[in-house]
């Protein structure tokens, strides 16, 4: 048999049932030995094809495209290190619970481990950080192979969005000549199998009636009991975590990610200030709880784990639709592995409001204070990164994505960004919670999520300047609000900022970098924030304007970290004077 006939219609059996599985977009990093993937991929109406040359950059992208989908993405790049720059984001991809679907071209058997150029042992080349792993067989045309090729696609592709959602690796041996045949009427028909090989089921994870019940009488009694939410992005669950809030009369903690700080709901049982005021031993003590829900990823707060720990002889319950182990510190009392939005469903029948008012009112009390005294940061003149964030949910449009970056970002936002009712869709990559591929997942995320945000550090940003050729090749519009504090700011928070001898050369690390240059080269338009008026002047112009526009705001870091003190201690004086009255 022809060996092209072979590879086509191997290959097109293959897309075909990507697309029936529900795949709409693929990032094709170019090369040679992944031509014939590519090509038929091309070619198929209802996949959407995204060239991307730097391969760390195109996974980035990827990820962003399947994180704001919430559907499958495909990655297809050729031999030899091509995948190995893949690694980063398939890792933040596992520990993010993304679904992507890693397709890398190799050289056949008999070309591996005897020199071959571009030849390096990709079998099981991402371990443990994918969910599921296949040497692909050769490419042949019998009904047989073709059955087998659409069969590990509908397998691969149900792995990846099975809970938790992951990635899966799909390794495929190409021989030359790599060049199929394009000119088939017939390409990506499925013989008999129409609407693809096979349907796979899968179904949420669920308790028995009776555990809902015996679940329901612990919530009942508690006395002083909370609700933490920490990254979670499911239809639905805000307004039912929330209602459960009420019925139970729990303050609801929501880390930035919860989705829950922006939305149209009043908001009065979420508590945004934590951060702050969990820093603060005569807080702790008098908020301690007798009982804890916890929905989604570990928080971003570093106090709020903390509290947790400390709070070890409290009942610590964890809901994990995903039935996974989100416990570093090893205190649940119990792990229920439901789907966290039929677990408040479920379980809400059989409540009843418990006698608690003043604990809630106690934290509820705590973070109104907390906010009115954060919110001094307003009348700082310089340019702040506090204040930045401070005034992002008023000055965003209603239903905007922000992206945020890891290290400062994050956790500013994590300060400073309160309840609002703009319906803000809030992203970051904290699976791994590295600063690689910021600007790539953004970008990726912009193709489905407008009007896009990205508020990030010099550092992340330099990362991955490469991703920006996104924005340019596709006409993604996105808003880059580049804080410059000239190093890594984060660092002057930790312990080793107390070394000052060789701190800089370490931590600090300035680069001393004129951006300007580098926007200018992806065709983006620049703005160096001078003053407050200046941004807002320019943050309003850039609303309307198309394509890629960023506005690098220069702090300090010393300055900063001042700032930052100074709101902390004027927080702990006057929660200590409200705790003695």
């Amino acid at each position: 048999m022809n060996h092209q006939e072979a590879l086509t219609s191997y290959i097109a059996a293959f897309v075909a049932e990507l697309v029936k599985s529900g795949v709409e977009d693929v990032v094709v990093s170019p090369g040679s030995r992944s031509t014939p993937m590519a090509m038929v991929m091309a070619e198929h109406p209802e996949l959407r094809v995204h060239i991307h040359v730097d391969e760390r950059s195109a996974a980035f992208f990827a990820l962003g495209l399947a994180k704001a989908s919430k559907k499958p993405a495909a990655l297809l790049c050729t031999s030899g290190t091509a995948a190995a720059n893949y690694y980063p984001a398939i890792v933040e991809a596992r520990y993010s619970r993304v679904p992507l679907i890693v397709l890398t071209a190799d050289r056949p058997h008999e070309l591996r481990d005897v020199g071959a150029p571009q030849a390096i042992d990709q079998i099981h080349l991402y371990g443990n950080n994918v969910k599921w792993f296949v040497e692909m067989a050769p490419p042949e045309k019998s009904e047989e192979m073709l059955r087998y090729a659409r069969a590990v696609c509908a397998r691969a592709a149900s792995a990846a969005m099975s809970s938790p959602a992951g990635p899966v690796h799909l390794n495929f041996p190409f021989r030359e000549p790599l060049v199929p045949h394009l000119d088939r009427a017939d390409l990506f028909e499925l013989s008999e199998r129409t609407e693809g090989y096979v349907n796979i089921q899968g179904g949420k994870l669920s308790l028995p009636i009776e555990e809902y019940k015996e679940l329901a009488e612990v919530l009942n009694s508690a006395k002083r009991g909370i609700i933490i939410c920490g990254q979670l992005e499911k239809s639905g669950f805000p307004d039912a975590v929330i209602r459960l809030a009420e019925k139970l009369n729990f303050p609801v903690i929501a880390d930035p990610l919860s989705q829950l700080r922006s939305g149209h709901h009043d908001g009065s049982f979420i508590i945004d200030t934590y951060d702050t005021f969990l820093k603060i031993d005569d807080a702790k003590k008098a908020l301690k709880p007798d009982v804890i829900i916890r929905f989604g990823a570990m928080p971003v707060s570093k106090p709020l784990s903390i509290f947790m720990k400390e709070n070890s002889s409290a009942r610590q319950i964890i809901v994990d639709g995903g039935g996974g182990w989100r416990d570093p510190a090893l205190i649940s009392t119990e792990m229920i592995h439901c789907d966290e939005l039929q677990f408040c469903e479920s379980v809400f029948p059989y409540l009843i409001t418990p006698n608690n008012d003043e604990f809630f009112a106690l934290w509820k009390k705590i973070n109104d204070l907390t906010r009115l005294k954060l919110a001094d940061i307003k009348q700082v003149e310089q340019l702040s990164e506090g204040k930045l964030f401070y005034q992002l949910a008023e000055i965003l449009p209603e239903g905007s994505t922000l992206f945020v970056g890891n290290s400062m970002p994050i956790r500013d936002l994590d300060t400073f960004f309160h309840v609002n009712q703009k319906g803000i869709r809030v992203m970051a990559n904290r699976g791994a919670n590295g600063i690689d591929g910021t600007v790539s997942t953004a970008l990726g995320a912009g193709m489905s999520s407008k009007p896009l945000y990205l508020v990030l550090g010099d550092l992340t940003f330099f990362h991955d300047l490469n991703g920006l050729i996104a924005s340019k090749q596709y006409g993604i519009d996105i808003n880059i609000l580049l804080i410059n504090n000239n190093g890594g700011g984060i660092f002057s928070f930790l312990p080793q900022a107390n070394f000052p001898n060789n701190f800089e050369k370490l931590f600090g690390t300035p680069l001393d970098l004129d951006f300007s240059h580098a926007i200018k080269m992806f065709g983006g338009e620049y703005d160096l924030i001078t003053d407050w008026e200046h941004f807002l002047s320019a943050f309003k112009r850039n609303l309307d304007r198309p394509g890629l526009k960023v506005m690098e705001i220069t702090t300090n870091r010393e300055r900063n970290l001042t700032e930052h003190r100074e709101l902390w201690n004027s927080v702990s004086r006057e929660i200590s004077r409200l705790l003695e009255g």
